[in-house]
């Protein structure tokens, strides 16, 4: 639920607002819609209720082409989200897990098959922390390229073993224990490989929410086609340049043709 406003509520405070939507989100399935659109063959394992919800989840998904047959349906509300969207184009945003919380390593179990069968296994943290952290592990074991995309940052310091993370600088403190290569980004301004700045492709900004998660779904395709980690940067920089353009998430995500037009126009 998105609440556009001349600026957010400071703590007690009433404002009145511009403009309400509702829109499909959640991290997990905008990074599924997301490399879906870039030509990915997407299998998303997640939770959703027994609620309204949850049956248009399902119908979202199926139009985007992913593979829904090991999505579970659970008593819990389908996981809800509230976004205030400022003048500026800054964003704050409150969820509740929901279903998304009672998934557990037993799930993780039962998804290996589809883990397995993946060349890249891209992982967030609006699910329980220890089953994130074990869905990595088993794509280890597996062989699967790991991703994780640490957000909401974890309250305190992780160090998966994965092998590619892609935090914000807001998120970076969480992570910089972790194994793996570390893809920083950084809005504006692009991202950092390891060592390396990768150049932001130019955008007027709209909305920023999302920016990130469209930046994760181009870089695990990227790397799902063989591309290299730099190249894979600049694909989830130039998918998270037209996300900020547009309002909305799920709009705003590129399909193949958009991403490749604005690759080549900022070689």
């Amino acid at each position: 639920m998105t609440f556009e406003l001349a600026r957010a509520p400071e703590a007690g405070e009433t404002v009145i607002g511009r403009t309400f939507r509702t829109d499909h989100g959640g991290k997990g399935s905008n990074q599924a819609i997301g490399a879906a659109r870039l030509g990915a063959e997407v299998s998303f394992l997640t939770a959703v209720g027994e609620d309204s919800f949850g049956d248009d989840a399902f119908d979202v998904w199926r139009a985007e082409g992913i593979d829904v047959a090991a999505v579970q349906r659970v008593p819990e509300a389908t996981m809800c989200a509230a976004i205030f969207v400022e003048a500026s184009g800054q964003n704050r945003i409150a969820i509740v897990p929901g279903a998304l919380g009672t998934l557990t390593r037993a799930h993780v179990d039962g998804f290996r098959q589809q883990i397995a069968a993946a060349d890249v296994l891209l992982v967030q943290l609006e699910i329980p922390l220890d089953t994130a952290l074990y869905a990595l592990e088993v794509g280890r074991e597996l062989g699967v390229t790991t991703i994780l995309n640490p957000a909401p940052a974890p309250e305190q310091p992780i160090a998966p073993d994965v092998d590619y993370l892609t935090p914000n600088e807001t998120e970076l403190r969480a992570v910089e224990g972790a194994s793996g290569t570390l893809v920083v980004t950084l809005g504006e301004q692009g991202a950092r490989l390891g060592d390396e700045h990768v150049a932001a492709f130019p955008a007027d900004v709209v909305d920023t929410t999302g920016a990130g998660d469209a930046f994760a779904a181009a870089f695990a395709v990227a790397l799902a086609e063989g591309r290299d980690a730099h190249e894979a940067v600049r694909w989830g920089c130039a998918a998270g340049s037209y996300m900020v353009e547009h309002p909305g998430v799920v709009p705003g995500l590129p399909t193949r043709l958009e991403l490749e037009a604005r690759l080549e126009v900022h070689v």
